[in-house]
């Protein structure tokens, strides 16, 4: 099932609308979100009423009393906009209400969130607007440098973000005060927070604005553990995935080691061959032979191919590289192999094993979440729809995380009537 965001978009406001008609902003609950939200929810509100106001322009083209945030100018909005600021709180607090209502569920049961959050935010957000000293912006706002990765085996002009990049020695005079702001958010949000492109915290890729392609950037020295050792300094619990992908250097490796989070493996990473080589097995860091156990295991993440989807598009050798680990000399199904790599998965040391729904449903590239570097309604817009979970795969997957350990020793009582889904 996919989602049709655009559709989503005219209709929910007006449904919205409605029911803030509705809404006591006096309630009692609601005055406390504002209050503890403060930090991040005034700025957003204001922002989003004034980006309305514009008609949806980026900021950095609005009239300069606006764009830059002149006082006066901001009160006076403040009060001739006040319904429509109060509308975006109200926004938030119903998110706010409803999404910590099915975590605490989740929770109940047993269930972890595990949020995904990019390491940069867009140009054109409430965060640049509100805190231009954070970013490498020029005297319009506008950005100087923005995001990418360079040209690799994947894509021979790199990929071009465009986000503004950091400007990382005014973080580390204000003690990380934006970062501590929003890993402790997260941590309200979730139970484990999954960073996108960790790496960047040692070195990142900048790009000057106005390259269509990201060939011309340069690489740049990140904050390291400095961030790290203040975010573990004054937050209580973090809990961090770090996502490591991509060109990996003895840096790199050295700040996730040094940082103690979990590093990620992706086993579609680890048998890859090209048609013309014979290569040395064993030497993918995606292999699970070379896994440690802080570590995550994936077939492949949001941003790759379905396990079907991949072994439709291998070459011979790569398909022939999964068989073999897998103890198969032989030809044989590609569902064989799909079942093979979530036991894989599942049977490795890592400490988490995470199978995308997709994949233990078998389905082809038709449910891929995203294409990295690509824009269109197909990205992020894959649902599961209701009857496509079943007991005889909650079967499965109980099974296989009974006997390769993933469950407490309490819950493997049981673990063939499919009544709980590990």
């Amino acid at each position: 099932m996919r989602i049709d965001y655009e559709k989503i978009e005219k209709e929910r406001y007006k449904m919205l609308g409605l029911a803030f008609k509705r809404f006591d902003i006096k309630k009692k609950e609601y005055q406390d979100f504002i209050k503890d939200h403060q930090n991040w929810l005034k700025d957003y509100s204001l922002f989003m009423t004034l980006r309305e106001m514009f008609g949806g322009i980026p900021f950095w083209e609005w009239e300069k009393r606006y764009k830059n945030r002149d006082l006066e100018a901001l009160a006076q909005v403040e009060r001739e906009q006040g319904r429509r600021i109060e509308f975006y709180n109200f926004i938030q607090y119903e998110f706010y209400e409803q999404w910590m209502a099915l975590k605490k569920y989740a929770n109940k049961h047993r269930v972890e969130v595990i949020g995904d959050i990019p390491i940069y935010v867009a140009a054109d957000s409430a965060d640049v607007w509100a805190n231009p000293k954070l970013f490498s912006l020029d005297d319009d706002l506008m950005p100087t440098l923005v995001a990418g990765c360079p040209p690799d085996a994947f894509s021979e002009t790199g990929q071009l973000w465009g986000n503004p990049v950091y400007h990382w020695p005014y973080h580390e005079e204000t003690g990380f005060a934006w970062w501590l702001d929003r890993m402790r958010s997260c941590m309200e949000l979730y139970d484990v927070v999954r960073i996108d492109h960790f790496r960047a915290f040692d070195e990142y890729y900048a790009i000057p604005r106005g390259n269509e392609t990201a060939e011309y950037g340069n690489w740049l020295k990140g904050p390291g553990m400095a961030l790290f050792d203040v975010l573990n300094a004054k937050m209580e619990s973090l809990r961090v995935i770090a996502e490591d992908l991509g060109l990996m250097t003895d840096t790199v490796r050295k700040l996730l080691k040094d940082s103690g989070f979990p590093g990620m493996h992706l086993l579609e990473f680890a048998f890859y061959k090209s048609d013309d080589e014979e290569g040395k097995n064993g030497t993918s860091e995606h292999l699970p032979l070379n896994f440690i156990p802080n570590s995550v295991v994936y077939p492949g993440t949001h941003d790759n191919e379905t396990i079907m989807g991949w072994l439709g598009n291998i070459g011979k050798r790569t398909k022939k590289a999964l068989r073999q680990y897998l103890g198969e000399e032989s030809e044989v199904s590609d569902e064989k192999l799909r079942i093979g790599m979530i036991r894989l998965a599942e049977a490795s040391v890592a400490d988490y094993a995470l199978i995308p729904m997709y994949d233990w449903f078998g389905l082809d590239n038709r449910a891929r979440i995203n294409s990295p570097g690509t824009i269109g309604p197909q990205n992020w817009s894959w649902r599961m729809v209701k009857g496509q979970t079943t007991t005889i795969l909650a079967k499965e997957m109980k099974h296989f995380a009974v006997i390769y350990g993933r469950v407490e020793k309490g819950e493997r009582d049981g673990a063939e009537a499919g009544n709980n889904i590990v």
